[in-house]
């Protein structure tokens, strides 16, 4: 596969994705009435809109109870995967959302108008590589000339590419179909991929439903972060800000949840996602979920997958991601500075 035509097709699409989501928001939040005269903010007047994945932040605040007496206005958007989702949020079409450890990455290259505001790990060992069942393939090294799906600029994109460098293999060597996860699923369980790069709960739920097999796993190679991304435009306002603040608080006390209570939440992750109680529960004892501050650890760790990218020609070139983290924060979601 030619590298150059895979760089401008991954940012390519992410900058005409952006352009289809202009018109949909602007420089204004929509909040600016709830700042009384005196400065101070009325929440109740605040909508926040978040963006979000199919049994990601709203299903896991609900079961968490971190729903309950909110007095702002959540409206929540759905999207495929990190990617659309930050397009939509450098388009002003909502103001924050949860994503993976690269889709920022992606974005930041695009210089969209974001920063990462929380971050919590999950650890590596959901994000894997799968093959079928019945496949010769033992290794990543097998899979040089094979077709591997995943989702570009995604989480899963980066676990690719690390793990294909850390079995001495070049991006260049796989052929490589952009499918997001449900399109995928289907692809592979037709046999018309030999390997699938995913996250859970995708990855439990091509092994318990399409007989896939782990070839290798991120539990080395990964970080695991997943990132709550909000807009410059919602940062910029006090109002938006405000409720923002008391969000994250939200969503780093049910990340913590989640990692007490796994049973109730894989019985919630269900529900939402229509998956059986095994998929969700095998997902769920995966991770290892801690929640971090944006610190330099952070930053230093995304700076390396960013870089990595880069030198693959996946990104069009080295930049500094550091501008694209703020710890503002921090006290809020972890108690740290």
């Amino acid at each position: 596969m030619n590298r150059r035509r895979t760089k401008i097709t991954v940012l390519g699409a992410v900058l005409a994705s952006a352009l289809a989501f202009a018109g949909c928001g602007g420089d204004a939040t929509g909040n600016e009435g709830a700042v009384k005269d005196d400065g101070s903010v009325d929440l109740s007047k605040v909508t926040l809109i978040v963006g979000d994945q199919k049994g990601g932040s709203k299903a896991l605040l609900q079961a968490a109870g971190e729903l309950d007496d909110v007095d702002y206005k959540i409206e929540w958007k759905e999207f495929t995967s990190g990617p659309p989702l930050l397009e939509a949020l450098n388009a002003g079409a909502i103001h924050v959302g949860g994503v993976g450890n690269t889709p920022p990455l992606f974005a930041a290259a695009g210089k969209s108008e974001i920063k990462v505001v929380q971050g919590a790990t999950y650890g590596g060992a959901g994000d894997a590589i799968v093959v079928p069942g019945d496949s010769p393939i033992k290794d990543v090294s097998e899979l040089k000339g094979k077709t591997v799906g995943v989702a570009e600029g995604s989480s899963a994109n980066y676990n690719l590419l690390a793990q294909l460098q850390d079995a001495g293999l070049k991006y260049s060597d796989v052929t490589i179909k952009n499918l997001q996860p449900g399109d995928a699923l289907a692809a592979f369980s037709a046999g018309h991929l030999d390997a699938w790069a995913i996250w859970e709960p995708f990855t439990s739920q091509a092994e318990q439903e399409a007989d896939a097999k782990v070839i290798a796993d991120g539990s080395k190679l990964a970080n695991g972060y997943t990132f709550q991304v909000a807009s410059d435009v919602a940062l910029d306002d006090p109002a938006t800000k405000e409720a923002l603040s008391d969000y994250l608080s939200r969503i780093a006390k049910a990340q913590v949840w989640s990692q007490t209570h796994q049973e109730d939440w894989a019985k919630v992750w269900a529900e939402e996602t229509g998956l059986s109680d095994s998929i969700t529960l095998a997902a769920v004892k995966k991770r290892q979920v801690q929640v971090v501050p944006i610190d330099q650890t952070v930053i230093d760790s995304e700076q390396e997958m960013a870089d990595s990218f880069a030198d693959n020609d996946l990104l069009p070139g080295k930049f500094d991601v550091a501008p694209y983290f703020i710890d503002d924060f921090n006290d809020a979601t972890t108690g740290k500075e």
